[in-house]
């Protein structure tokens, strides 16, 4: 490769491939190289489950504590509810016509 500096700090580089001196036969990768990756692919996978029963199981648990306290805002009540309204209101305040 060849490099030179020029004045202004910009460096220019042939890029010309290095080739090696003797040819040699790529190894092998080991089998005990394969295993590791299926155990490591096995403990993503079992983490992920066990991450997923704990998300499932807070938001049951969640959704009972909810639930229990929506049941004991009904019995705590002092008259049975015949009917509910719901209006939405709209107030606007005007100023005079001068």
């Amino acid at each position: 490769m060849k490099a030179e500096n020029q004045p202004d700090g910009i460096e220019e580089v042939d890029a010309v491939p290095v080739l090696a001196d003797e040819a040699r036969a790529l190894q092998r990768a080991d089998a005990a190289a394969g295993v590791v990756v299926v155990k490591q692919a096995a403990a993503v996978a079992a983490t992920s489950f066990a991450a997923g029963v704990v998300t499932v199981a807070a938001l049951r648990g969640a959704r009972a504590v909810r639930a229990k306290r929506r049941s004991r805002r009904k019995t705590s009540q002092l008259a049975p509810v015949l009917a509910t309204r719901s209006f939405l209101i709209d107030v606007h305040v005007l100023g005079s016509r001068d």
